[in-house]
């Protein structure tokens, strides 16, 4: 039997001309949409000056005002709605670990939605149906579990749903039931390789690791496809824009992450003066929700930082533009003796090391209004704090100091991982 490369390719293989119509449609008819069905939009075409009646679609996207996180959290928790309450079918939410949550409303047909996209990107890991399926995130208000099952759902699928933890159970179970495709966040995936490396344990069958939620380097990347003996795939999407797999992912020709055209359109801007930049060059993502109901955004600013990578067919034979994977978010640039960076660049810097494992923390230490960067690592025997500092003196230009740990010594999470920690004059500070 012929394997399944799309699970809808008459739209993911749509030539530029037809997708252009179609999203100037969609765009049209969205910026009705919430105009019609919420005055939070409303008041803010009008106060941008935009006559809805009058919106020629595309070319008039710029005018649009542009939405952000506070939105959400002043609205909380359905004041942007744009449907009746009585049409929702379910809702998600972030953790709002760093203020009031992010809400998520969905419409039935907002599911389905929801379900198509991961469907896609289930087809475009080279999954087929009837794989075994074993989703690790949270099936909870967090989006990341039911996305992954709308999407295996959709694509006839075999689900394993274990949610998170008790990874030697996921193990065992990866291997009774035959697990082929894992999906994760990036650092459950690393814990999954330390505890099989603990037991002296396999996953025989599995040959697809979907990863998303955290910043995902090409490094890290590499130590999930060495350890796990497995493809691995960056998932996009965000409880903004419905939840995983939303936005798109990488193909096997892991080039750039496959933006699904149909349903967002993505522009990538200045974030200090707001104006587009051009292709290839790294600013703040902006997204805009083109066939959502209950909750569309309308030039919503991510904060994460990216590039257009090409908006030529890919060699998977897509025609969805594709972006580069992100690099950090605009506010988790750290600034330290003068030397911009980000937390990402860290871990580039760690994992060239031989021996130094993907568990490590970064301390950001203010005495008396000075800022000091402190590593502390996990590492295999050999590996000293000379050879750390000598490393990341080379790639950010200035010596850190830090501590090398025995490795399985420093903490675990769960879910996302916790990279960066705060200290102000020898007191923990909650970011």
């Amino acid at each position: 039997m012929e394997k399944i490369r799309f699970f809808n390719p008459e739209m993911e293989t749509m030539s530029g001309d037809a997708l252009h119509a179609l999203r100037d449609e969609r765009l049209r008819g969205v910026v009705r949409h919430v105009a019609a069905g919420n005055g939070f939009f409303a008041e803010r075409f009008k106060a941008a000056g935009v006559d809805v009646n009058e919106f020629r679609g595309l070319e008039d996207l710029a005018k649009l005002p542009f939405m952000c996180k506070e939105d959400f959290r002043r609205e909380y928790p359905l004041g942007m709605c744009c449907v009746d309450r009585r049409e929702l079918a379910e809702m998600h939410m972030s953790s709002g670990s760093t203020g009031t949550p992010v809400v998520m409303p969905y419409t039935p047909a907002d599911l389905e939605q929801w379900a198509e996209c991961m469907a896609r990107c289930y087809a475009m890991s080279g999954a087929q149906p009837h794989d075994v399926c074993q989703i690790t995130p949270g099936l909870g208000l967090f989006n990341g579990g039911f996305g992954c099952y709308h999407g295996a759902r959709k694509y006839g699928m075999f689900i394993v749903p274990c949610g998170p933890g008790n990874t030697v159970r996921q193990i065992r179970l990866a291997r009774d039931f035959g697990t082929t495709v894992l999906t994760g966040v990036v650092s459950y995936g690393i814990r999954i390789m330390e505890v099989m490396e603990e037991e002296k344990s396999s996953m025989p069958e599995l040959k697809i690791g979907i990863f998303g939620a955290e910043t995902f380097s090409d490094a890290m990347k590499e130590r999930l496809r060495s350890g796990l003996g497995i493809d691995v795939f960056d998932i996009y999407g965000m409880t903004e824009t419905g939840g995983i797999g939303t936005l798109g992912m990488d193909c096997s020709d892991h080039s750039g992450i496959h933006v699904w055209m149909d349903h967002y359109i993505v522009e990538v801007i200045d974030p200090g003066t707001g104006l587009p930049l051009p292709d290839g060059e790294e600013g703040e993502l902006v997204v805009t929700s083109l066939t959502r109901e209950a909750l569309p955004v309308v030039r919503y600013r991510t904060g994460d930082l990216t590039r257009i990578v090409s908006r030529e067919r890919c060699a998977c034979g897509r025609t969805h533009l594709k972006i580069a994977g992100v690099t950090g978010r605009v506010d988790d640039m750290l600034i330290i003796k003068g030397v911009n960076f980000f937390p990402k660049q860290i871990e580039q810097s760690l994992l060239k090391i031989p021996g130094v494992l993907p568990n490590y923390q970064i301390i950001i230490d203010e005495e008396h209004g000075v800022r000091n960067l402190h590593i502390n690592v996990e590492a295999q025997p050999g590996v000293t704090g000379y050879m750390i500092e000598k490393q990341l003196k080379e790639d950010l230009g200035f010596s850190p100091d830090g501590d090398v740990y025995a490795p399985g010594t420093l903490p675990r999470q769960e879910g996302k991982a916790k990279r960066v920690f705060y200290r102000k004059n020898g007191e923990d500070v909650k970011k």
